[in-house]
């Protein structure tokens, strides 16, 4: 099977017309990992160059906020975290549009100490609970009001597990692509991992958000740079993924090789990038309805501001055409 997706894919991107490269700038919500690893593939293996694309990724971090490069004009795109960002966008006539949902999933969980009593999902609304301060303001309303968790049980979640770790009767955020391993690494046990997105939370995540005017004005580069980024997705998550992984090894030092392949895992299993829609219309696909229904949830949850007009945040005409399929898993 990838026999024939890697000469497909040799073929498309081979016989691209060549184009003088249009600089870009590409800004990342975090630091480089393997949960950006499409995007380092397409750099990595020529996928950006082939579509006529000189493009530089800039990584992010916690004391970065690099959407503001983008409403600023100093990237010309943005890797969105979630669909939070664009209904704020909306909220503050901020000229930003979604073109590409990367993840279908938001990697997004809760982890439990197996044999605690909290091993089933409908337990954890009982738990002591480390919540980051931006999943209290957006999640846990949603998970209040659907799931019956409780404001009270809520205890400050600074990024460090220590605390989790230390106490059985704790639930704690992370996501799926990396607090598992740092658990597994650090406490010496596996932890139960609950996928939001496997009960209910419909976000997208790790978005391709861009300006309004390069939109208008430049579509063409838009399409290339969603298509090449599609292509290196597949190619990252089917193919030789070893210059991408160089790539963010040396963005990002403290990652090693087992966290990558660990995390590389965890999007395989969970179907973070490869489920739903993107099974049949490829990856980054989006749907007008869930989005609006996914918006619905969180404006009745106070996580949204109400009366968007939410149509006006995203442009489907990139996505949802089948690009890459051939390599695409369907375990």
């Amino acid at each position: 099977m990838f026999s024939l997706f890697r000469a497909a894919f040799v073929f498309l991107v081979c016989c691209l017309p060549a184009r003088a490269g249009d600089k870009v700038v590409f800004a990342a919500n975090w630091l480089a990992e393997a949960e950006h690893g499409g995007f380092y593939q397409a750099l990595a293996d020529g996928t950006y160059a082939r579509y006529g694309l000189d493009v530089t990724i800039l990584p992010g971090g916690p004391q970065k906020n690099n959407r503001l490069l983008l409403a600023a004009g100093k990237a010309d795109f943005y890797m969105g975290d979630n669909l939070i960002g664009q209904f704020s966008a909306l909220a503050e006539n901020v000229p930003i549009v979604t073109v590409a949902a990367i993840f279908q999933k938001d990697p997004l969980v809760f982890m439990s100490h197996p044999g605690a009593g909290f091993d089933r999902f409908e337990d954890l609304p009982k738990a002591k609970a480390f919540v980051g301060l931006a999943t209290l303001t957006t999640v846990w309303p949603w998970m209040e009001q659907k799931w019956g968790f409780k404001r009270a049980n809520v205890a400050s979640y600074n990024y460090n597990s220590a605390p989790f770790l230390a106490d059985k009767s704790a639930i704690q955020q992370g996501y799926a692509t990396s607090e598992p391993f740092v658990i597994a690494r650090e406490g010496g046990f596996k932890p139960n991992v609950f996928l939001l997105a496997d009960y209910g939370y419909e976000t997208y995540s790790t978005t391709i958000e861009t300006r309004r005017d390069l939109l208008e004005k430049n579509p063409d580069l838009v399409r290339r740079f969603v298509e090449a980024s599609i292509l290196g997705w597949v190619h990252y998550l089917h193919g030789d993924n070893r210059d991408a992984n160089a790539l963010i090894k040396r963005e990002n030092p403290d990652l090693d090789d087992a966290q990558i392949a660990f995390s590389i895992a965890q999007m395989k299993g969970f179907g973070i990038v490869e489920s739903g829609d993107a099974l049949t219309l490829g990856i980054g696909a989006m749907d007008k309805e869930r989005i609006e229904r996914h918006y619905r949830d969180m404006a009745a949850t106070g996580a949204a501001p109400p009366g968007l007009d939410v149509a006006r945040g995203f442009d489907f005409r990139f996505v949802n055409k089948g690009l890459g399929l051939e390599g695409q898993s369907r375990n």
